[in-house]
């Protein structure tokens, strides 16, 4: 079918819009650690269901030890850390300013990137970054009282979503280092669906991400939060949601994306959400829509395409 790779995408970028909002609600409602430990739970039964139907084994194909060592240290990096700033920005600036500074992760890809697989920034990749930053200026950024330039938005929730932007980056690098080892791992299952791959390594990012947030949530608040939203049926629908939307499908369909078409148009298609999300923000949670953020929105997108096209 042609074009597959690029309905995907854009199906992962609707995807992680829904996810968005429906996170920002159920991090209001349950909290942030609370909403992440049920999502990797259900994200890793979801998944043994998938595989049960498809392999006949509750269990995922195997993997290398340096694939699944790969795959973790991503769920550490990308879910772990990056989804509890990325969370906990949604409950200070929301989910449709957190959603725009996720332009920034894969500019941030591209660092890591440079850093540990020296892969050249060339000049083109630098424009892409300042456009992206330009556009992300241009929404967050306004005349203050008392100085020509201030921020709109509360600053640590400005830094929680750098901070998510970031991680996701890397957590993308080491999920394709992680990706690569795997599929290799997997050559000789003949019998495997090449499609499963996503979902098989998402499984070990998964595993890491209910560790992570579990030790969180037990050092901080100990389990009553947990057991009070197993009990919340309006909070668990929305768990269950945003697992569906989000650690699931979203993240499975948008590395099946990258099998598909080139990383590049996957990655650009998938970062419309910023512009995508400004409606529904407003709809639900009545957030005022200017042509200033809408401008902003639109270059940091263009930012991002520049980027990889």
């Amino acid at each position: 079918m042609a074009y597959i790779g690029e309905l995907i995408s854009i199906g992962v970028a609707f995807s992680w819009t829904a996810t968005a909002l429906l996170s920002e609600f159920g991090s209001k409602r349950l909290g942030n650690l609370t909403l992440n430990v049920l999502r990797m739970g259900l994200a890793l039964l979801f998944s043994l269901v998938l595989f049960g139907m498809v392999t006949g084994s509750m269990l995922p194909p195997g993997a290398s030890t340096e694939a699944a060592g790969w795959m973790l240290l991503s769920g550490l990096v990308g879910y772990v850390i990056g989804d509890f700033c990325l969370f906990q920005c949604y409950i200070i600036i929301g989910s449709r300013y957190g959603q725009l500074f996720m332009t920034l992760a894969p500019l941030s890809a591209a660092l890591m990137a440079w850093v540990t697989l020296g892969q050249q920034m060339t000049g083109k990749s630098v424009i892409a970054m300042l456009v992206t930053l330009w556009g992300i200026g241009i929404s967050v950024l306004g005349r203050g009282d008392h100085h020509k330039i201030s921020l709109k938005l509360p600053v640590n929730g400005v830094l929680y979503a750098i901070g998510a932007a970031v991680c996701q980056g890397v957590g993308l690098v080491l999920s394709k280092i992680g990706m690569d080892h795997y599929e290799v791992s997997m050559m000789a299952e003949a019998d495997i669906p090449e499609w499963l791959i996503p979902f098989s390594a998402n499984f070990y990012r998964c595993i890491a991400g209910i560790i992570g947030f579990s030790l969180l949530l037990f050092y901080r608040d100990g389990m009553a939060p947990l057991r009070e939203a197993v009990r919340d049926k309006k909070g668990l629908s929305v768990a269950t949601a945003t697992t569906i939307f989000g650690p699931f499908v979203g993240v499975g369909f948008s590395l099946m994306a990258v099998q598909y078409t080139a990383a590049g148009i996957a990655s650009t298609l998938m970062a419309m959400t910023p512009i995508i999300i400004i409606l529904p923000s407003y709809w639900l949670f009545h957030e005022k829509i200017t042509w200033r953020s809408v401008i902003g929105a639109v270059i940091s997108v263009l930012g991002v395409s520049l980027f990889f096209l």
